[in-house]
């Protein structure tokens, strides 16, 4: 059986005053009226007092009974069971684990830094205490697992792998979705549910961190340049198209060239441009 089973207790309250009868009268009675036979009652009673527990809001109370599972108590409140019964304490309060960041390879071997936060709970009592050793040492070694086998289907991002359609870096909801099922999967036998999953941390391992920040420098530099010079060709062709549309001056292709390339300079250079003013006539 793998079937988690509610458990209805006796209320403590009543049993409270049963036990207390049970002690207080035999004491009372061997006291004051020398009746010795009475410690067997007060025995008795001390034997059922074993049986109380108290079951705290969102706690519950696995119990078993000479290795047989009887069921688990949820219902929070103050209980009597059976005084042979050895009982363990769950919590069902959700729970964050926090990853350190762990050095694994990605798709394609680079090696990166990746941490996740993960929040669950136990939902199913009788796999938590049965089924696994430790559950919560059980969540911290499968989400580490988990986090491999993510980071092992994914790219960090697409400069080496330019078909990959989800990256780490850029996968945001839908690689977050897959490392929460991937977590559900593996923790679902230990009786765990998976409230959240979420990459908190991301970054190249240090060894390659620097080589890695100066591509995607050179990458950025090398799109900005694509734009301005994209740019500079439209208003050099528009400047020439307004000069020759409105007649200001007669250019052959010797004097329309040398236009170009001095625009060109002017709109592509990166820092501003020092004009030569000729002071005599066009042509000296």
């Amino acid at each position: 059986m793998k079937d988690e089973k509610s458990f209805k207790a006796i209320s403590g309250y009543l049993m409270l005053v049963l036990v207390l009868a049970m002690i207080v009268v035999p004491v009372v009675g061997m006291i004051f009226m020398k009746m010795i036979w009475l410690i067997a009652i007060l025995v008795v009673g001390l034997f059922l007092s074993i049986g109380f527990v108290i079951v705290n809001p969102n706690e519950s109370s696995v119990l078993v009974l000479f290795g047989a599972y009887k069921g688990t108590i949820k219902t929070n409140g103050f209980f009597w069971v059976n005084p042979f019964f050895t009982r363990k304490r769950i919590s069902l309060r959700a729970r964050n684990l926090d990853s350190e960041a762990i050095k694994v390879n990605d798709k394609i071997g680079n090696p990166i830094m990746i941490g996740i936060v993960l929040v669950w709970k136990v939902e199913n009592t009788f796999k938590a205490a049965f089924e696994v050793d430790d559950y919560s040492h059980y969540v911290d070694i499968q989400s580490e697992a988990a986090i491999r086998k993510l980071a092992g289907h994914y790219p960090y991002d697409d400069f080496e792998d330019g078909d990959a359609e989800i990256t780490l870096r850029a996968g945001g909801e839908e690689v977050n979705q897959v490392l929460e099922d991937e977590l559900s999967e593996r923790l679902s036998r230990a009786g765990i549910k998976v409230l959240e999953a979420r990459i908190s941390y991301l970054a190249y391992a240090s060894e390659i961190a620097g080589a890695m920040l100066r591509r995607q420098q050179a990458t950025a530099i090398v799109a900005a340049r694509f734009k301005i010079v994209e740019g500079a060709v439209s208003m050099v062709e528009m400047a020439l198209e307004q000069l020759s549309k409105k007649e200001i001056i007669e250019m052959d292709e010797e004097k329309r060239a040398s236009m170009v390339s001095n625009l060109m300079v002017v709109l592509c250079s990166d820092k501003d441009a020092s004009p030569v003013i000729n002071t005599g006539t066009l042509h000296q």
